[in-house]
């Protein structure tokens, strides 16, 4: 699962990777969407090269080809999500250490970039659905379903940052010109969710 799951992602990310562009270039460098298809085909052959053994290795390996192969700020960024799930989660792997796991990892992006919810970053899009996985394993929810949830979760995270003012990255730049603008970090975080939920089991 954790393989297709950046597979999937890839995928997505090429498909929407004019959007992704346009978005940055309205409030960014106009990269984003280019740098992270060029960081997921990295990841796609790294995956293939060297199989990985375990879900850990796929997460590391994953978010080592991120930090070297994606320009800006983003691919540190995303390979810090990764490779902080790798080192803390547990095997087997359950919904309920997934989801640890996956708040470690946003734990470590808000570290890293010095974000919160509501500056108008992927965080914005990352949190709202580390949340919707931490209720759904509360709530019992089967797997599937709380991937569901957490996609819808980053989506909604991710529009909602068309009317932020950006407090972090190139965007705080342009100050109150960021506002109207949906954050090219968290449509990406979307993305990543959306392909979560689409090879769930």
């Amino acid at each position: 699962m954790f393989v297709a799951w950046f597979e999937e992602a890839a995928r997505l990310v090429h498909r929407d990777r004019e959007r992704l562009t346009r978005l940055d270039a309205a409030i960014g460098d106009a990269d984003h969407g280019t740098n992270l298809d060029r960081g997921l085909t990295e990841v796609r052959k790294a995956l293939t090269e060297w199989p990985p053994e375990s879900p850990v290795q796929v997460l590391t390996s994953a978010g080592t080809a991120l930090i070297r192969r994606v320009g800006g700020a983003s691919g540190p960024l995303y390979g810090s999500v990764f490779r902080q799930m790798g080192k803390v989660l547990e095997s087997p792997v359950t919904l309920a250490g997934f989801s640890a796991a996956f708040e470690e990892g946003v734990v470590a992006v808000e570290r890293l970039g010095k974000a919160a919810p509501g500056d108008k970053t992927m965080v914005d899009a990352l949190a709202p659905a580390s949340r919707a996985l931490a209720l759904a394993v509360r709530d019992g929810v089967g797997v599937g379903e709380a991937f569901e949830q957490a996609a819808r979760a980053a989506a909604e995270g991710a529009e909602a940052t068309i009317p932020m003012q950006a407090r972090k990255g190139r965007a705080s730049y342009l100050g109150e010109r960021s506002i109207g603008h949906e954050d090219p970090g968290a449509a990406s975080a979307a993305l990543f969710m959306a392909a979560l939920a689409a090879v769930a089991p």
